[in-house]
């Protein structure tokens, strides 16, 4: 299967992309309400993107093309409120949260549609464990090399967006320890982690020739990657944040990824190499298990710092950038919750040690998502 061509798009525009959970109001569980939830946002012919998942326990959301920060926070609250109007007509609970903190994956149920089915014979239970729910930002780029340099130079940025996204410290009723124990479940597929280090079009297309040639590809979805190209849409697609507890705080992250995209685009600050990634795993790691308390390893340097230290040291390059996309304003709501060590982990957690009740924590989290 050819590749194909990278599709023109504006510079750094963004799309954002919201995987949900759905509950029952009864114990707050997971519901199998998918379906039902989706005829009735088809029923409205609403012109707005909303969609199944992998299992019937959870949607996605999706804005369109955005051109900055005010506009991806109208469009998601668009999108919640005609979500959550639905989901109170069904007398089920949405909300956000990179993973449902007692659920057990074995009473998922694979959505049916072909593709799903497809993953769920080939990668077993693991189909089932990936009722976990992320946020993908797209940033839109003026050619296929750019965005291979925009992919390299956003990789060392992805403790950041994963300490600032963090919300799944539980699973199956533990706390697990970490900000984000989502990212572990990614881990198990192939094709996950991180893309091959190529800085031309050309090279890349050799790389998916050899890979569909196997046999083991057959298109980009095949590839569960923190980043990755969308060429269909002229983007490359961040992958690795949990979904947060409000759209304000979807927009906010989004924001931030954009401004250091346009900090890459302009000012080029990075010579990128290959041994750039000799410290990817050990950041990302840190980043989940410990979030802004994590190391961070700086790849040219090897300094060390935490990643709170990393992000506020960023804040001074991207702030003037921050200001010409009209982020200034959600990028300094995100650095007072970096100084304060709050994400929404910590949301989570305080909501536990008040109520010692898993459900009651869900329950926090709809409200939270509807406000």
């Amino acid at each position: 299967m050819a590749l194909g061509p990278f599709s023109e798009s504006r510079s750094l525009t963004m799309g954002i992309e919201l995987e949900l959970q759905l509950v029952n109001l009864h114990d707050y569980d997971l519901v199998g309400s998918a379906e039902d939830l989706l005829r009735d946002v088809a029923r409205q012919k609403l012109d707005m993107d909303v969609k199944p998942e992998m299992t019937l326990s959870m949607i996605e959301m999706a804005t369109g093309i955005c051109e900055n920060y005010t506009d991806a926070l109208h469009q998601l609250t668009d999108i919640r409120d005609v979500l959550v109007a639905s989901a109170d007509r069904l007398n089920i609970g949405i909300c956000g949260g990179g993973t449902h903190s007692f659920q057990h994956w074995g009473d998922r149920k694979i959505f049916d549609k072909p593709r799903f089915q497809y993953l769920s014979e080939l990668y077993g239970y693991l189909a089932k464990q990936f009722t976990i729910f992320g946020q993908h930002v797209h940033i839109g780029c003026p050619g296929p090399d750019v965005a291979l340099y925009l992919l390299h130079g956003l990789s060392r940025f992805i403790p950041h967006f994963i300490a600032m996204s963090a919300s799944s410290p539980f699973v199956q009723s533990d706390d697990t320890g970490f900000q984000s124990a989502r990212l572990n479940s990614v881990f198990a597929f192939p094709l996950s982690g991180r893309a091959p280090f190529v800085e031309t079009w050309a090279e890349f297309e050799v790389y998916f020739e050899k890979m569909t040639a196997t046999g083991v590809v057959k298109g980009m979805k095949d590839f569960y990657w923190d980043i990755r190209p969308k060429p269909e849409y002229g983007t490359i697609e961040v992958r690795v944040m949990d979904t947060p507890l409000t759209v304000l705080r979807a927009a906010q992250i989004a924001a931030y990824i954009q401004s250091v995209a346009r900090y890459l685009m302009i000012e080029r600050p990075f010579r990128l190499a290959e041994d750039d990634y000799l410290v990817y795993t050990f950041n990302r790691f840190q980043a989940c298990r410990f979030g802004y308390a994590g190391t961070y390893v700086d790849p040219c340097t090897h300094e060390h710092r935490t990643i709170a230290e990393d992000i506020l040291e960023t804040f001074k390059h991207i702030e003037q950038h921050a200001i010409e996309l009209r982020a200034d304003e959600a990028c300094r709501a995100l650095m007072a919750d970096v100084v304060a060590g709050q994400n929404d982990a910590a949301v989570l957690r305080a909501a536990w040690q008040t109520t010692h009740s898993l459900p009651e924590v869900v329950q926090a989290q709809c409200e939270r998502w509807r406000t």
